[in-house]
């Protein structure tokens, strides 16, 4: 009886194009491989944004944990982000978001990595600096920077909503504003020493309304790296204010990558 009211609810749902809630065939198989997914923010933010991926992945059978960067060097936000890898325990698919990507650039050469997503970030080589990444491109004009005079940086209050969270409500971009994480600004002038992406496939969701970075710049480190790309209609801040979509390329990566860590 119970099962046959489930069967009805959900095709009520169908038939008046609402979506059926999440059920045991949407969680990932018991023989997956890599089943483990680690998330790193960018600069100006902290892991709370992640909440929503972490929900759509934990809700699918994933073990989610999420690094907080200190953004005071890549030293140590590549330190904060092994520190999380070594506790995985198996194969794990590494997640950065914006300044993010340089972090899991450099950290994903780690071996417990089976793959890396980068979620509108930035994917330099090595030997080269993430501030080398815009060269020849042109931000938008609402992403402002203020750097204070101990060197480290805040983005601007009336230009945050605009350049960083667009889409979000209101209430919810005046909290990240008012949240914001300030990052060291010499963290975008230190060269990599590795390139996970060299060796590690890897996927990129791009958003196609951020203004953090010009769009074009976007697609050149994305193509540069060979990545999968999948476009999601979102601001920068595509990984608050599209969980369900950046999940889906997460969970896309998961079952395409190799097992190749220990």
């Amino acid at each position: 009886m119970k099962t046959r009211k489930l069967l009805a609810a959900m095709a009520a749902a169908v038939s008046l194009g609402v979506a059926a809630p999440a059920h045991s065939a949407d969680r990932i198989p018991d023989d997956q491989a890599v089943r483990n997914v680690v998330l790193v923010h960018g600069a100006f933010a902290d892991g709370s944004g992640w909440r929503g991926v972490y929900d759509e992945l934990t809700e699918r059978g994933y073990r989610v944990s999420i690094v907080q960067n200190p953004l005071t060097s890549l030293a140590d936000d590549v330190a904060a982000t092994r520190r999380v890898l070594d506790r995985q325990d198996g194969p794990t698919i590494l997640v950065g978001h914006s300044w993010g990507g340089t972090v899991i650039t450099e950290a994903g050469v780690h071996p417990q990595v089976a793959g890396l997503v980068y979620v509108s970030a930035i994917s330099p080589d090595a030997g080269e600096t993430t501030a080398q990444q815009y060269q020849g491109f042109t931000t938008p004009p609402e992403f402002v920077i203020d750097t204070q005079g101990d060197g480290f940086g805040f983005l601007n209050l009336e230009k945050f909503k605009a350049g960083f969270a667009a889409d979000a409500s209101d209430t919810d971009a005046a909290f990240l504003r008012d949240s914001q994480v300030p990052i060291n600004m010499s963290a975008f002038a230190t060269k990599l020493e590795h390139a996970a992406w060299r060796t590690k496939p890897s996927w990129a969701v791009i958003a196609t309304q951020d203004k953090a970075f010009d769009q074009k710049m976007l697609f050149h480190m994305a193509e540069r790296i060979g990545a999968g790309i999948t476009e999601v209609e979102a601001s920068h801040a595509v990984f608050m204010t599209q969980p369900k979509a950046v999940a889906g390329v997460i969970d896309q990566a998961a079952q395409g990558a190799k097992t190749t860590a220990r």
